[in-house]
């Protein structure tokens, strides 16, 4: 195949060549969940959606897993807040995940394992690191077990960090260490800690430390080499150089290939709830519909920070009312109702743009050429010219997981239903704000906000009774 992908641990952007041809497995990182998601945490979901759907439009049968962390510190820590089981706090915001994904018209994975589930496996790769000398039982009876950073010589090719340069762990009590870089595989139980929150093993009762889960859950599934690994970029380190190195010293390749997404910001920092700068899911998708929100989050590259704001968020919903307008003005001719293929008709631009490490940017630039010729062929009477160009926005939608016609979005509101009054209202904050900069003579402010609608494909006409907008055909 022709895809290329930017692989964090070259550092470059590479041709992709799958272990098996034919195939693609891939392992993301998934939910911890301690907490509702916000739109930082759904960005991953969306991103690899699309990947996963351009992969299958390409050919290819993919699995992909994705994990549900159901134990940790924090979980602990908040259902103890709560006054709540730990295991039902989980159990909880893991359905508040499902429910955020489902929002956003983000399908199932393949399967999607819980880290509480898999502790028979992590048991058995901390037996095959200390019995091959690259972790060691704490020397204090705490029960922990650690990974020895220095006996894996190979440790921080991910992040391109070296050994001596790195900080301490945070992830546990470092008096049992022989080095304070080295990392927590197991932890011991603790007095205070819920005893159904540890397991036993022959270097004491605890629980999996968060690298030791992925690692073992990912072996299972995909085998100890599979194709991508997937995440947030903020897990490269240390996380997902601790997956490597313990896989690999166990004799594991572990994953071929890295794939990171980049955050959403607020305000130019990393959208996090310590920050307390998050963005609830939910009423994002209330406020502005769920197939914007997906645009919003699936338009700029998967590689690039997007910044978290309303105005974002009213760019995403005008360019989905102008794509809904294309497809709605078309279906009333009866186009809709008249065969195609996908794969002769999706236009080579927008092949190569998402071959080029899922270039989307490029690819909603064909998308609304395409939906712009559409719109001159409606006006024109050609109508083989809207099937053509009706079936390849249809095609080119469905890669992006914005099809309304898609069963993920079953039950939803079209554009003119759902989103015409939350970009109504919106504009005319705008235009107001327009209106404010014109009565100070600040015209180059004006102008800036009308050019910028303009781009939307928002035509703003000034009249007797004020400002008007309309969606250019």
């Amino acid at each position: 195949m022709s895809f290329r992908l930017y692989d964090s641990a070259r550092r470059a952007v590479v041709e992709f060549q799958p272990l098996r041809p034919g195939e693609v497995s891939i392992y993301c990182c998934g939910a911890t969940v301690q907490s509702a998601p916000h739109l930082g945490h759904v960005r991953k979901e969306v991103n690899f959606d699309v990947l996963r759907r351009w992969l299958e439009y390409s050919g290819l049968r993919v699995t992909m897993l994705s994990n549900i962390t159901d134990i940790d510190d924090k979980i602990l820590a908040k259902s103890a807040e709560a006054g709540q089981p730990w295991w039902a706090h989980a159990f909880r915001f893991e359905g508040a995940f499902h429910e955020a994904f489902r929002a956003l018209g983000v399908r199932r994975p393949t399967y999607e394992p819980r880290a509480t589930g898999h502790v028979p496996e992590m048991i058995e790769l901390m037996r095959v690191l200390i019995e091959r000398g690259h972790a060691y039982p704490a020397a204090d009876g705490s029960g922990d077990v650690y990974f020895d950073v220095k006996s894996w010589p190979a440790y921080g090719e991910l992040s391109g960090m070296k050994v001596d340069e790195m900080a301490p762990a945070e992830d546990a009590d470092p008096r049992g260490k022989r080095d304070p870089r080295d990392f927590a595989l197991w932890k011991g139980h603790k007095d205070g800690d819920p005893e159904s929150a540890s397991w036993e093993t022959p270097w004491g009762r605890g629980r999996p430390g968060w690298h030791l889960e992925c690692s073992a859950m990912a072996g299972k599934y995909l085998g100890d080499a599979f194709d991508i690994h997937g995440g947030g970029i903020d897990l490269r380190f240390p996380h997902h150089e601790n997956e490597l190195a313990q896989s690999r010293a166990a004799g594991r390749p572990f994953a071929s290939y890295w794939m990171h997404n980049a955050w959403v910001t607020m305000a130019g920092e990393k959208m996090s709830k310590s920050l307390g700068n998050t963005a609830d899911v939910l009423s994002a998708v209330e406020r502005f519909g769920g197939r914007a929100v997906r645009l919003y989050l699936a338009g700029p590259h998967y590689r690039s920070a997007i910044e978290l704001s309303d105005a974002a968020l009213v760019e995403a919903a005008a360019q989905l009312a102008r794509i809904d307008s294309f497809l709605d003005r078309a279906s009333a001719l009866g186009v809709g109702g008249q065969a195609w293929s996908p794969k002769e008709i999706i236009p080579g631009a927008f092949a190569e743009a998402m071959d080029d490490d899922l270039g989307t940017p490029a690819a909603l630039a064909v998308l609304f050429t395409t939906i712009k010729e559409g719109n001159i062929a409606l006006d024109a009477g050609d109508d083989p010219a809207v099937l053509r160009a009706y079936a390849a926005v249809r095609s080119m939608l469905d890669v992006l997981g914005l099809d309304p016609s898609a069963p993920e979005w079953a039950g939803t509101a079209g554009a003119s239903d759902d989103l015409r009054p939350v970009v109504d209202g919106l504009v005319t904050a705008l235009l107001e704000q327009r209106q404010q900069a014109r009565a100070r003579k600040d015209w180059p402010a004006a102008d800036a906000i009308r050019d910028r609608l303009a781009e939307l494909g928002l035509k703003v006409e000034d009249t007797a009774s004020g400002p008007r907008w309309s969606i250019e055909k």
